[in-house]
């Protein structure tokens, strides 16, 4: 599986993403600028966590009008695999590939740290291969993971089983509606999660829970 990390000014996670996309496939991931108007012949891309344009005007808002993401709109409406992490997640939703808007947190602060996550969708290629209702650790860092819908779109997430991931145990350490911590697209090629599983791939990291995340979404894509 061949993928691409978009990188941003501002973005700070995009050497973590790309090291763990090289574990899980063995191949080095391409670097994508923010102004180039054209993607890669890939498999995957990815926006990676950090604070896009300074998070200026909501966070996600500026990088959502880069020139790379007219790119991104048409891979995604090509069944293509598109995966939003943090500040990519507000990217997302920004553009219009999601539904929804990540929202201040609840406590107003910053936070950082490990939270759990439960697999509640196996639906789409990005969680077909994970146990569903299997509970696993993931660290957050986000000052606007609060995620908000209106009650429609709430049940429609929860009726097209598109809620890939969700707070588990009491952990939802930003208010997000129904503990919503990741959704797809109503095709679910394109998956938005506030959590890093990236931070989670080797010993050096301290845990290992987000490797199987990775593995089994180049092993789907291999088998599909």
């Amino acid at each position: 599986m061949k993928s691409a990390v978009i990188t941003f000014p501002g973005s700070n996670r995009e050497r973590d993403m790309m090291h763990a996309l090289r574990l899980a496939t063995g191949i080095d991931p391409v670097s994508v600028w923010h102004a180039e108007t054209s993607l890669p012949d890939v498999d995957l891309v990815v926006l990676p966590g950090g604070f896009s344009y300074g998070d200026y005007l909501r966070s996600g808002a500026i990088a959502a009008r880069a020139p790379v993401m007219d790119a991104v709109r048409d891979f995604a409406a090509r069944g293509r695999l598109v995966l939003g992490v943090c500040n990519g997640f507000q990217m997302l939703t920004e553009a219009g590939l999601l539904p929804g808007a990540l929202m201040r947190n609840k406590g107003l602060t910053f936070v950082c740290r490990e939270v759990l996550l439960e697999t509640s969708s196996t639906a789409s290629p990005f969680t077909r291969h994970l146990e569903k209702g299997n509970v696993w650790r993931c660290p957050v860092a986000h000052h606007d993971g609060n995620y908000f819908a209106d009650a429609e779109t709430l049940d429609r997430l929860e009726a097209e089983d598109r809620v890939a991931f969700r707070y588990a145990n009491g952990t939802n350490p930003n208010g997000s509606a129904r503990d919503i911590a990741g959704i797809t697209n109503e095709s679910g090629n394109v998956l938005g999660m506030m959590p890093h599983p990236e931070n989670y791939v080797d010993a050096q990291q301290t845990a290992t829970d987000g490797a199987a995340f990775f593995k089994g979404i180049a092993e789907a894509f291999e088998t599909a």
